[in-house]
Formats: structure tokens, C-alpha cells, sequence
């Protein structure tokens, strides 16, 4: 077999290799959860707001009510990322499904939700020419096996949420980036350092493919920070790193500092 054949045949079959695990967990109802993230643009800060609003007061509630459950709901702010010119006018919503039946037939369990369908008209009800958002975007994954289920690491008022996404050139490399946080230790080396995994999740559907994200849970902006700190110079870490099966398993990665919103249940 020709190079770039073997190349192509090899990294085909990472990606139906995830897809198919994501498949059997869903429908075996496995322990690795179903993710999404959802991504909601705003044009103005106005109807981010009503978003929010609404976020808090019916959508988190109705969620619970059709079994999802923690809701995150979170934003990016100017503040806790000194690269970006002004907060984003974006929120990120993720949802935990314990299987694919859960995760397809959501909307119908909303709908029939009298509560949630009177109050969502708010949101959906409003003219084409003025939207609340602007669009969606949904990132579909199947959750680490070290790490299977949404945690909540911390309810603190002053809490922080990172959110990591590491693209990589290729789904072998892709594979390989997970098998080093799942079987190499990085997840474990997380938590003995205090630095509490939120999610852990493997895209199976979204932009940016191949990648992975990752969120971790921080009391505190000077928390995130100490637990950075620590990680850099743990001896483990620094073994870890260079462990030559682990090369080039990243491309680019994107480092966001989130708030959450009211309501938010992680």
C-alpha cells in the first residue's frame, strides 16, 4: 500500500473508531457520557443578556426537568483574558446526555414541558428581523474513559472555568493526544494536583475535527494560576512531555477563561 493510502486508511479509521465507541456507549447506556457544547452568538451585549435571563429562569429548569443534568452556562470576559479586545458576546452551554436516545429526542421532552414551551417564545418567538442570537454551533463528543461523567469540582462564588481545545493534524495523532491523558496519566496527574476535571471529551461532530476539549474547575483565578504553576514543574508532567509516542499529537490549541452565568450549575 502506497504511503499516502496507509496515511488516509489510518486515520479514517481513528475517526470510525471514536464515532462507532460514541455509538456503543450511547446505546449500551455506558458510562461515558454524551456532551454537547453549544456555542450561541449575540449581536449586542442587549440580547446576550435576555439570553442569560432566560438561561437562568426557564432553560436551565427545563432541562433538569427532561433529565439533563448539571447545565453549565458560560462566557468569556475581556478580564480573565487580557488577548482579546472586549468581552466575547458569546454563550457556551453544555449539556450532558447519558445516551443517544436522551440526546435525539430532547427537543420533543422540551416541548412537551408546558413551563418551558410558554417561556421559550421569549427567545424563539421573536421576528426574523430581530433575533435574540444570531446563530448556534454544536460540538458533539464522547466524554474520556478516566474521566466519564461531568463533574462539578467547586461552587465557588469567584469560581473559574477552562475551557481547553486541542486540534491535532491527523486522527491517529488525535488518538494518541487522548490515549496520553486517559492511559498516559495526565488526567490522574490533574486531579493530584487539585486541578478538577470538569469534562474530558472526544469530538465526534463539529468544526475544527480532529480535536479533543477539555474544562477544568478553579475556586479562583489565583487557583487556576497556582495549579498551572504546579503542573509545570511536576516531575511527572515533565516525564510525560517528553515521552517520544506523545510527539506532535497537537497542532493549536485554544485557552479560554470562563465566568459562569447565573444559574449556571458548574
Amino acid at each position: 500500500m502506497k504511503r499516502r493510502e496507509f496515511i488516509m486508511t489510518a486515520g479514517l479509521a481513528a475517526m470510525a473508531g471514536t464515532a462507532v465507541r460514541g455509538a456503543r456507549a450511547a446505546e449500551a447506556g455506558g458510562a461515558q457520557q454524551l456532551l454537547q457544547l453549544r456555542t450561541f452568538s449575540f449581536a449586542n451585549e442587549e440580547k446576550l443578556k435576555i439570553f442569560a435571563e432566560f438561561t437562568e429562569k426557564s432553560m436551565i429548569p427545563g432541562l433538569n426537568r427532561a433529565g439533563v443534568t448539571p447545565v453549565g452556562a458560560f462566557r468569556v470576559l475581556k478580564a480573565d483574558n487580557p488577548k482579546l479586545e472586549a468581552d466575547e458576546l458569546i454563550v457556551r452551554v453544555l449539556l450532558p446526555f447519558a445516551d443517544a436516545a436522551g440526546m435525539l429526542t430532547l427537543s420533543k421532552r422540551l416541548m412537551a414541558d408546558a413551563t418551558f414551551a410558554e417561556a421559550q417564545k421569549a427567545v424563539l418567538g421573536t421576528p426574523m428581523k430581530d433575533p435574540v442570537y444570531q446563530r448556534f454551533e454544536t460540538q458533539l463528543m464522547l466524554a474520556f474513559t478516566q474521566c466519564p461523567k461531568v463533574e462539578v469540582p467547586t461552587t465557588a462564588a469567584d469560581r473559574v472555568l477552562q475551557l481547553r481545545i486541542y486540534e491535532s493534524h491527523n486522527c491517529e495523532r488525535a488518538a494518541r493526544k487522548m490515549q496520553m491523558f486517559n492511559e498516559g496519566g495526565e488526567i490522574a496527574l490533574f486531579r493530584r494536583l487539585g486541578m478538577n476535571p470538569v469534562f474530558f471529551g472526544s469530538s465526534i461532530a463539529g468544526t475544527k475535527l480532529p480535536n479533543l476539549h477539555y474544562m477544568l474547575g478553579f475556586e479562583s483565578p489565583a487557583a487556576l494560576d497556582a495549579g498551572w504553576k504546579k503542573f509545570r514543574a511536576d516531575p511527572d508532567w515533565a516525564k510525560l512531555s517528553k515521552d517520544p509516542q506523545y510527539k506532535d499529537t497537537v497542532s493549536n490549541i485554544t485557552n479560554l477563561i470562563l465566568r459562569p452565568l447565573p444559574g449556571s450549575q458548574i
